[in-house]
């Protein structure tokens, strides 16, 4: 519970989490020691030290004790008092000061207490400054006021301690995130390079740092020359089937041509089926093949789209445009996807809506309509190349072979996206949206 709570405002990034890694434990060791340093020998040094210094002014007072006046008192103990670099004096006000220190003086905490406790007779001590320490005592010749130097009750330049350890802990804390952040910066590219490559880019990419990354960017490499392998394979395989069937089915044609009877009919409308199955074929096999990704203006897409439709006597309309700007798509697949989602809205409805959201972090496209669309239970199915689903969608409305959302589906992952199916609410079928991350 405690872990899951602390997870929350842990940093995201790799290098706010290197940060962290190297910051606490510098920090914590800083504090520890600065904890054990302070009690066990900045307090036991000023101690010793308190204590020897109110030695000495008991001895001192030992011989004022006895004095009747205060002139006599401090002829008795002049020679000593010299001797031991103690001033003394008798104020004209025996009214004796309150005790004092500044806020931040910790040590003179422990000095004040060991006079306390060490010295009877004392009424107040004052630490106004570094140099000085003012005790006031209570003697029989009146109020005495003692001077000592603050360099004899507790270590000179306490400060530095800490100065030295914070200058010195960041700086070891820079040394150390300029080595990590070199360490982290192949990483950091090989992140880079896959995450392109999720999108359909491919950048260059040369493994680099430690043994342990540059395996990891070797695996990928393979990775993604084995990928671009298969998708090569796949496609000339799909297109050269689809190429060697077009010369028979063209002699058919041909053939075909010549007859009138009613079943030449029927077997011209089967070759036309098949041309029609070959061309999607092909079409699902170059899928992402053609280029490579270059700036688009998605808007200028769709409108080109809905009025390539509009021409052709289709119920399209674009609904709804919002924000402006490029991204990075294959013109020609991505117009494609789009194309078969408003084929097949417009082939199972009567009408078909096209709306478009540009954000700075994502693009989505949506294609609405207004037929039976999908239920929940076999939209995972639907996008499968070579589905359909004969109770949704009547497959008497068109020769589809199942292929459209299929080649949707695949042009959105090979962009980095997706495509999501589900309800329209506003047409009451089918609502399409290919969703691609900037």
């Amino acid at each position: 519970m405690f872990f899951a709570w602390l997870k929350r405002f842990s940093p995201r990034g790799l290098y706010g989490r290197a940060a962290l890694i190297l910051i606490l434990p510098v920090v914590t060791l800083q504090l520890v020691v600065s904890v054990v340093f302070i009690q066990r020998h900045f307090e036991g040094v000023t101690r010793q030290m308190t204590q020897t210094a109110a030695r000495e002014v008991e001895l001192l007072l030992q011989d004022i004790a006895v004095a009747s006046t205060p002139e006599t008192a401090l002829e008795a103990v002049a020679d000593v008092a010299t001797l031991l670099q103690i001033v003394l004096r008798f104020p004209l006000d025996d009214a004796a000061p309150e005790s004092q220190r500044r806020w931040y003086d910790l040590s003179g905490l422990q000095v004040i207490d060991t006079f306390d406790r060490l010295l009877p007779r004392l009424l107040a001590v004052r630490l106004l400054d570094d140099r000085n320490v003012l005790l006031y005592l209570d003697t029989p010749p009146g109020v005495l006021e003692v001077t000592l130097d603050r360099r004899r009750v507790s270590p000179s330049n306490p400060h530095q301690l800490f100065v030295n350890m914070v200058f010195f802990g960041g700086l070891m804390t820079l040394i150390a995130f300029i080595y990590l952040r070199n360490q982290l910066r192949p990483i950091t590219r090989l992140a880079q390079a896959a995450e392109a490559f999720g999108k359909g880019r491919t950048v260059t990419y040369r493994p680099s740092g430690a043994v342990e990354v540059r395996a990891a960017g070797n695996a990928f490499l393979d990775m993604r020359n084995r990928i671009e392998r298969q998708i090569e394979q796949r496609t000339l395989m799909l297109s050269g089937v689809s190429h060697d069937l077009r010369t028979p089915l063209t002699r058919l044609k041909l053939g075909l041509s010549m007859l009138d009877d009613a079943d030449a009919a029927d077997l011209k409308r089967d070759v036309d089926e098949m041309q029609s199955m070959l061309d999607e074929f092909l079409n699902f096999a170059r899928g992402i093949s053609e280029a490579e990704p270059e700036p688009v203006d998605p808007a200028e897409l769709l409108r080109d789209l809905v009025e390539d439709f509009a021409r052709a006597g289709k119920a399209v309309s674009l609904v709804a445009v919002e924000g402006r700007g490029t991204i990075l798509l294959r013109r020609l697949a991505m117009r494609r996807a789009v194309e078969n989602l408003i084929t097949n809205a417009v082939r199972y409805g009567s009408r078909a809506e096209v709306s478009m959201m540009l954000t700075e972090k994502s693009l989505r496209i949506r294609v609405e309509d207004d037929g039976p669309g999908i239920p929940p239970a076999q939209r995972s199915e639907a996008v499968k190349p070579f589905t359909r689903l004969d109770a949704a969608r009547n497959q008497n409305k068109g020769s589809g072979v199942g292929l459209g959302l299929a080649i949707a589906t695949d042009i959105a992952r090979a962009h980095g996206g997706v495509l999501r199916l589900g309800q329209s609410e506003r047409l009451g079928g089918l609502q399409a949206d290919i969703v691609i991350a900037r």
